[in-house]
């Protein structure tokens, strides 16, 4: 097996020498953690945690679309936030981007993140068509 960078002109690419958003190794993907930051790479609009997850969610259904999958083949995601006690507003968004077995997952506090309006990142596992989808 290779490992093959994967691509989406729906989410900008970090600078060279940085970090991979999105890498393929047969039917196993890896999305880098990624966050509520628009298409410039740069600005974040100071958004709630139910859109940041939505706009974030979103940005990942692009890389996993990209590898050949779906949202449901998504089996394990780790989520960082700087404010738990808004713990729901995260769990209402991801809602509306999952049916059925839900992916297993990890939800942490830190004390922030790479830029003050930020509130949470996220970066999931996924194998491409174990949802049966």
């Amino acid at each position: 097996m290779k490992k093959e960078r994967i691509y989406n002109s729906e989410v900008p690419e970090p600078p060279p020498g940085q970090w991979s958003n999105c890498v393929r190794v047969g039917d196993i993907v890896y999305v880098s953690g990624m966050t509520a930051r628009e298409k410039d790479g740069q600005t974040v609009t100071a958004l709630g945690e139910y859109e940041q997850t939505k706009k974030i969610f979103t940005k990942i259904g692009h890389m996993i679309t990209a590898a050949g999958g779906v949202m449901n083949d998504i089996t394990s995601m780790q989520i960082f936030v700087t404010r738990i006690e808004h713990n729901t507003e995260v769990w209402r968004a991801r809602k509306e981007f999952f049916t059925g077995d839900f992916p297993a997952s990890t939800l942490v506090e830190v004390s922030r993140l790479a830029k003050p309006e930020i509130v949470i990142e996220i970066n999931v596992v996924a194998h491409i068509g174990c949802s049966g989808e």
